[in-house]
């Protein structure tokens, strides 16, 4: 297959404007096309073989949970299927790594040419099985077309000619190569984009993989995974399992495995990176681990600040998909000066929001993914409370049909508090009171993360400052720290965020490549 088309430079793909009637309308028609489809089986798939195993597990609608979005196959009931996954892509690696790095992409624009055409269904899918709103579902397909025309013309980049240093008498070059098989373990709460970004990036590098979506949002991978059937890989390149941490663990421990790309919580991504550290009989490499994990993210506010914008970007970025981002802000670090006058305005955006059905076109609020969220996230309220936090607003929830949480902003937090320190993931604020610019910054830097950060403040000075001492993968400033668009804001956090992979940026392929240097006499 040889690639005719001329490419444009990158440009991210447009959100859709749902306040167009038109645009609405077919929103709400491919919703009704995928309710169609609920409760089918979909089969894991190895080196183009579909399996279905007797064992099943269902994955349910968050919003709606007595609804059956798709069933599965559970294949910790039956781990010889990773060793079969693994060994049909260590197979399919010994062709895939020699095939042209134009031909690898490729196929990556194809699949975006088809998540393109498919965009609502694909939105609407993740409002029923993660209750995403409209925007931010619409929001997760444009990132996953992102990540496909991104990657597509990085890999067709890295595989030009690279800068070196020549001497007389000797050709030589440095190329880069793939790694081998890998592991891709991708989160539910961006289940397209992320799920697809971190596939795609390894196999456009010339690597084959074994894809086990989260539990949660497994009918989201397994359309993804039609796609790219639809859009013509070779079998055993991108092999695709549903279990739960069983089937990860075999995945991660495998011998045949050269890396892990993971996304999910701190726990899971340390455990990970201590596993793969271990040597296995028969390994013969040191195993690499892209982890993307955890954020306590914080936006400070000065004392003079533009508190109007302020309070939209803090709101924005505290309760969209209800906190459900790692880097949604969960702190609000505020000068005592303005504090009173910034949280009368939190306070009143916040409670403006509309909290109901995803499938509904005005609700901004929706239902967090599941009962152990749900729970734990009115523990960390109570916590909160112990402490000698204030509930301002929210602080309750319904789980009577689906797992919904009020927007809940805490006030008097104190540095060093629980729900200060320790991540949520869900529609909860915590405000903490800071004497000053310096107290600001030793709060925020207070913390084991440092993915994403933002400072509000109208002195070019202070901002600068933060540029150098605000520790974070991601500062935005005078804006909202959610919003990361492929390209333009790679993104990656730094100590118990991750290993700073910045997705979406120049670098990110590297990581699923090796140098080689290559020198002839002549």
């Amino acid at each position: 297959m040889q690639t005719q088309r001329v490419l444009d430079e990158f440009r991210n793909e447009p959100f859709t404007d749902f306040s167009k009637p038109e645009n609405a309308k077919a929103m709400k028609a491919a919703i009704e096309q995928v309710r169609s489809e609920l409760g089918r089986e979909y089969p894991c798939l190895i080196d183009g073989e579909k399996i279905t195993l007797e064992t099943k597990f269902q994955s349910y609608n968050p919003a709606n949970k007595d609804e059956v979005i798709g069933v599965f196959s559970e294949t910790d009931e039956d781990l010889s299927l990773v060793e079969k996954a693994i060994d049909a892509a260590t197979e399919a690696f010994k062709t895939w790594r020699f095939v042209p790095a134009a031909e690898r992409a490729e196929y990556l624009f194809k699949i975006s040419d088809i998540m393109r055409k498919r965009k609502h269904e694909l939105s609407a899918l993740m409002v029923l099985e993660v209750a995403k709103t409209w925007a931010e579902a619409d929001g997760d397909t444009a990132e996953a077309i992102d990540f496909m025309e991104f990657y597509g013309r990085e890999m067709l980049r890295w595989s030009q000619e690279q800068p070196i240093t020549k001497i007389p008498g000797e050709d030589n070059s440095l190329e880069y190569i793939p790694l081998g098989v890998g592991a891709i373990i991708p989160p539910w709460n961006f289940p397209l984009a992320i799920m697809s970004g971190m596939t795609m990036a390894a196999v456009v590098a010339g690597n084959t993989v074994v894809l086990k979506p989260s539990s949660d949002s497994p009918t989201i991978a397994a359309k993804f995974i039609e796609i790219v059937e639809e859009a013509g890989l070779p079998k055993g390149v991108v092999n695709f399992l549903t279990g739960g941490p069983p089937t990860g663990e075999a995945m991660v421990t495998s011998p045949k495995t050269r890396f892990i790309s993971f996304t999910g919580s701190k726990g899971v991504g340390l455990h990970i990176n201590e596993e793969a550290a271990k040597t296995r009989p028969g390994q013969i490499w040191i195993k690499r681990v892209v982890a993307e994990m955890g954020g306590k993210d914080a936006i400070i506010v000065t004392d003079d600040a533009d508190l109007e914008s302020a309070a939209v970007g803090i709101v924005q970025a505290a309760y969209g998909f209800q906190g459900q981002k790692c880097s949604a802000c969960s702190r609000l670090i505020v000068d005592e000066k303005v504090h009173d006058e910034l949280l009368e305005k939190v306070i009143k955006l916040t409670e403006d929001l509309k909290v109901g059905q995803p499938t509904e076109g005005d609700t901004n609020v929706a239902a967090v993914i599941n009962q152990r969220a749900f729970d734990k996230t009115l523990d960390y309220i109570k916590k909160g409370v112990a402490e000698g936090g204030e509930i301002v607003t929210g602080g309750t929830g319904d789980d009577s049909q689906g797992y919904f949480i009020l927007p809940t902003i805490i006030d008097n937090v104190k540095p060093g508090d629980t729900i200060e320190q320790e991540e949520i993931f869900a529609p909860v604020l915590a405000v903490i009171k800071a004497r000053d610019y310096d107290h600001a910054l030793e709060i925020a830097n207070g913390t084991e993360f440092g993915l994403t950060g933002s400072v509000y403040s109208a002195s070019q000075e202070r901002l600068d400052r933060a540029r150098r001492e605000f520790h974070v993968g991601n500062l935005y400033l005078n804006r909202k720290c959610t919003g990361a668009l492929v390209g333009v804001h790679p993104f990656g956090g730094f100590n118990m965020s991750g290993t700073d992979s910045k997705a979406g940026g120049r670098e990110y392929l590297l990581q699923f490549m090796q140098g080689k240097t290559i020198s002839q006499k002549i």
